[in-house]
């Protein structure tokens, strides 16, 4: 009999294991539903979050940097993007088919001489055949007359090339300047706010680093936009200063067999 129930109390014992365990089971489930669920809805704000458009967001990311030193630097962007357009729509205009010109010009003194030369310069656009032109106008004197003409002239016609291109590279030095200054005055705000309250509470230095961080990548990202302009706008300065001097030999060489066969 003691046998017997002993068999019937391990027994009793099982049984009451098995219930727990599945009694725990539902709420281990449950628990791991609830958690989805919440990881679902925390992904669904975070979509409607991310659905805003990159100038929303970027809005956001000015006004947190603060209105001072961020609309400093957009003005230096708003004034160096102007000043780089202009050039490159001027450069584009002053931009001639030299190879075309000088035919032109060769032609013209063959059948017509200096005057009808003169006339294809003031028909064309640009420093090249302006320096044609000044160098056509002294062709009556001799050539080292119209080589001087020429070497004056051109001069003044890369100085008319380079005109506000300085202004461009002030405002690429200038807007990380003023990035980093206000990254400075952030953290010198963040230190601020520790000292007054006292403790070294994270919140109160976040804030301030953040801001810093702001001003400096939006500094640097205006000057990046810059310099890509400003890169651009030399190398066409180059090439149109090269065919300045190209045209100039040219020019020389042309009227040197002028004089000869005249």
């Amino acid at each position: 009999m003691k046998k017997l129930f002993s068999i019937m109390a391990i027994a009793a014992l099982v049984f009451a294991g098995s219930l727990t365990a599945n009694a725990a089971v539902p709420t281990t489930s449950t628990s791991l539903v609830a958690a989805s669920t919440v990881t679902l809805v925390q992904d669904d704000i975070a979509q409607e979050v991310d659905n805003r458009t990159w100038h929303q967001k970027l809005k956001e990311r000015f006004i947190q940097g603060g209105p001072g030193f961020m609309g400093i630097v957009l003005v230096c962007l708003i004034l160096g993007l102007a000043m780089a357009i202009e050039r490159i729509i001027f450069l584009n205009l002053s931009t001639t088919d030299t190879q075309k010109l000088a035919e032109g010009v060769e032609e013209a003194l063959k059948s017509g001489g200096v005057e009808a030369a003169k006339e294809v310069c003031r028909n064309t656009k640009g420093p090249v055949a302006s320096i044609y032109y000044q160098g056509l106008e002294r062709a009556d004197e001799s050539i080292e007359a119209a080589e001087k003409a020429v070497v004056a002239y051109g001069g003044v016609q890369m100085g008319q090339l380079e005109k506000n291109v300085s202004w461009v590279s002030l405002f690429i030095a200038l807007a990380p300047m003023l990035g980093f200054m206000g990254t400075v005055i952030g953290m010198i705000t963040a230190f601020d706010k520790i000292e007054a309250a006292g403790d070294m509470n994270p919140s109160l230095v976040a804030g301030g680093i953040k801001v810093a961080l702001l001003t400096t990548v939006f500094g640097l990202v205006v000057a990046i936009i810059l310099q890509i302009f400003y890169n651009y706008i030399i190398a066409k300065i180059d090439s149109i200063v090269n065919s300045m001097e190209d045209a100039s030999i040219t020019l020389i060489d042309m009227l040197i067999d002028y004089k000869n066969k005249k």
